[in-house]
């Protein structure tokens, strides 16, 4: 499959490809590094934290059925056969459905004032699972929740390359996604502590859905009056920091900086064969991502240990998947490299899974808790260094908000093929489950490494038809309308 049209193009002048060589906007305005330094902190410290906590109350809301299985929930509620894996997968079908409309919600009023209405719902939601009884009210509130949680990631991506140059985006989002990441120790600990509060008339696992339901409908209230809708907007900023802010957009990250929406425009990326390429990544990646998300606790269960342990033992595995997705992300940034970074975690995860599918638990309990750790150090960081990769490829704001939010969808839909895989019948090895990740994450390998590799012989044939020798850092954004149609385009790969 060819990706991309630029070698179906005949040689042509330069079109501002010696940007380098000129006036930049940020040279232009006399930026010193000291102030363009101080503006990353405000966004750093202001941005990041609230949207952290945000994501981390969306993953906890999102995977507490794991936990409060452990607790006996599926029991109390008289679920039978399949029921449990059905919920964890119905969740998925609104995911990946109205994950795009509303992240064009998010393009439209800004992820400042969208995603805390999202949160608001699907913290109602978590609290009424508390509340629920029966197999067809949680079947009800899974599918909302999926509703209300799908803008979350596809949203925010978009939302900090709107604030973050393109050398700065995967380590923003890691630091993002890593609330997430973490969510898995921190549903262990909460987990870990509410099972231990004993009530005759509520059972334990009620006390967690309430807990971390109404965390996040309070916090959602605190996002909504904290979160700028854009830096230009911003009254934290004086006038020369949003000139900053928006000469850092135009040199690295977008074309027109607030551009006005348009649908039509938003969806023509996907007329270029490397959108499909990063489609089928994502949907590949996200089966292993899947897997370690919803069934982490269940692995661990295998081992066979108690209850109150094997959350206790969750947390160890998803503190090391937190630290590799930050060492992965910020070294991304730093090498202004992607695909390779991709490319490491997504091998350390499928060896973790194929030790997991090779062993008996109960007689190899060291290595399969080692694989434990193998398995969140691999599948977290794919998630967002991909994500990164396109959004750097794609130097419009509709477009990017849209190609954002339809990527993540897919990347989501790989969760019904994990929930289908994962089967009461296969307790407590899920052999059959493991290799269909493993497989999954294989082929992941390969793609994104011959998209990396496509890349780099991409850029140097553009280079040689011009004769420069540029990257990416070297051209404006501004100057990238047309895309990869550009001869001055060159991959961020």
């Amino acid at each position: 499959m060819e990706m991309g049209s630029a070698s179906d193009q005949t040689p042509e002048a330069p079109e501002s490809i010696d940007q380098k060589f000129g006036v930049s906007r940020l040279e232009a305005l006399q930026v010193s590094p000291e102030e363009e330094a101080q503006l990353r902190r405000i966004f750093d410290w202001n941005i990041l934290p609230p949207l952290a906590f945000m994501y981390l109350c969306n993953a906890l809301d999102k995977g507490n059925v794991g936990n409060a299985k452990t607790d006996g929930w599926d029991k109390d509620i008289h679920l039978t056969g399949d029921q449990y894996y059905l919920l964890v997968m119905v969740f998925y079908v609104p995911f990946c459905l109205f994950g795009t409309p509303i992240s064009m919600f998010v393009k439209r009023f800004s992820a400042s004032r969208v995603l805390p209405l999202m949160m608001i719902g699907f913290g109602a939601m978590s609290m009424l699972a508390g509340a629920a009884t029966k197999f067809s009210e949680i079947f009800a509130i899974r599918f909302f929740l999926g509703i209300f949680e799908s803008p979350m990631l596809p949203g925010v991506v978009f939302y900090l390359s709107t604030f973050y140059k393109r050398d700065e985006l995967a380590s923003r989002v890691g630091l993002f996604y890593a609330a997430a990441s973490i969510s898995g120790a921190f549903s262990g600990l909460i987990a870990y502590g509410v099972f231990h509060i004993r009530n005759s008339r509520y059972h334990s696992w009620q006390f967690l859905f309430w807990i971390e339901g109404g965390g996040s409908v309070c916090f959602a209230v605190f996002a909504w009056f904290w979160l700028p809708k854009s830096p230009s907007t911003w009254k934290k900023l004086t006038e020369r920091q949003k000139a900053i802010a928006n000469a850092r957009m135009l040199t690295d990250s977008s074309v027109v900086v607030n551009e006005k929406l348009n649908i039509r425009d938003a969806f023509r990326p996907f007329a270029d064969p490397m959108y499909w390429m990063w489609a089928v990544i994502s949907l590949s990646f996200g089966v292993p991502l899947a897997s370690v998300n919803n069934f982490l606790p269940q692995i661990v269960a295998s081992l066979g240990y108690s209850t109150v342990r094997t959350n206790l033992l969750t947390v160890a595995p998803n503190i090391a998947g937190t630290v590799a997705l930050l060492l992965l992300t910020f070294s991304s940034d730093h090498f202004r490299e992607r695909s390779i970074h991709i490319c490491i975690a997504l091998a350390v995860g499928l060896t973790g899974f194929i030790i997991l599918g090779s062993i008996n638990p109960l007689e190899h309990r060291g290595v399969a808790y080692f694989a434990c750790f193998l398995l969140t150090s691999g599948a977290f960081a794919p998630s967002v260094l991909v994500s990164a990769w396109y959004s750097n490829n794609t130097p419009q704001e509709s477009r990017r908000a849209v190609v954002a939010a339809v990527m993540v969808a897919i990347a989501n839909s790989a969760g019904l093929i994990s929930t289908n895989v994962f089967r009461s019948q296969d307790e407590p090895k899920y052999v059959p489950a493991l290799a269909t990740s493993a497989a999954f994450g294989g082929l992941c390998l390969l793609l994104v490494a011959s998209t990396g590799i496509y890349m780099r012989v991409e850029n140097r044939r553009r280079n040689r038809i011009q004769n420069v020798d540029i990257t990416a850092a070297d051209v404006e954004t501004e100057a990238l309308a047309d895309g990869p149609k550009s001869l001055s385009f060159r991959y961020m790969y």
